[in-house]
């Protein structure tokens, strides 16, 4: 997510309140292809530093792989955005074994208050939409809570290079007697900056009912780039290339 400056007080751009109905067809793919790099990334974890904190937590998907990888662990899950953020608190309500260790905070990734220990950190889907001077702040507010090897995971968009990418389907799913397609496509704006351009197409008998589009800019990063302007060092687990594949790394003192 940016910001926006009005007045004294940034008003952080949320992202999801048009597609959020949608978001969950999103959100079951992603986990399919995200689940076993991000348990790989989180093997080894101490948990007796503190919580382990999710920064953009979505509806709650990868919140429930984190638990699930450290059955020990209590769990701080950020989101923002409040229709993502209803869908959170329904799944972590819902399932016993999340609600007594799940915390769910609605601040931003900008503005977000921590213990001062923490074990581990997952940003997934977030740190192309924080502007450098956003994220560095972020790095260093992190590293202070961490011990040392303590791991922050971070997944990039998997996009490669810097280009133009034309329009193409990212899925198509079936509920009830309506059809939902996703569709995606994105062009550089300046520097390794992108605007993507998202649209949900639902279709009934074969004809368009409705639709909905949104835009978004993410600078697209490398998890090198990342560890240069956090003074820390990474590893990579598993890379992308391709748009929705997941790219995934350590950042780590």
């Amino acid at each position: 997510m940016t910001t926006e400056t009005r007045g004294p007080e940034p008003v952080v751009a949320d992202y999801y309140t048009a597609s959020a109905e949608f978001y969950e067809m999103v959100a079951s793919r992603h986990v399919a292809t995200s689940a076993g790099p991000l348990t790989t990334a989180l093997s080894g974890v101490d948990i007796g530093h503190g919580p382990v904190v999710e920064i953009g937590a979505g509806t709650g998907r990868i919140t429930a792989v984190i638990a699930e990888a450290l059955p020990g662990a209590s769990l701080i899950a950020v989101e923002p955005s409040t229709p993502m953020r209803a869908m959170l608190t329904s799944r972590v309500f819902g399932d016993p074994g999340l609600r007594s260790r799940v915390t769910i905070l609605a601040e931003p990734a900008q503005r977000v208050e921590l213990p001062a220990r923490v074990s581990a950190v997952v940003i997934f889907g977030v740190v192309g939409h924080l502007s450098k001077e956003e994220r560095v702040g972020l790095w260093r507010m992190l590293s202070e809570r961490l011990p040392p090897g303590g791991p922050i995971v971070v997944e990039l968009m998997g996009a490669g290079s810097t280009r133009p990418i034309p329009p193409f389907r990212m899925l198509r799913e079936t509920i009830g007697e309506q059809t939902y397609e996703w569709w995606t496509e994105a062009e550089p704006v300046a520097g390794n900056l992108m605007r993507w351009c998202t649209s949900w197409k639902v279709f009934r008998d074969g004809r368009l009912v409705r639709d909905t589009t949104d835009t978004y800019s993410w600078e697209n990063l490398t998890l090198e780039a990342l560890a240069e302007e956090a003074g820390l060092s990474s590893r990579m687990i598993s890379a992308g290339g391709v748009p929705g594949s997941p790219e995934i790394g350590i950042l780590h003192r």
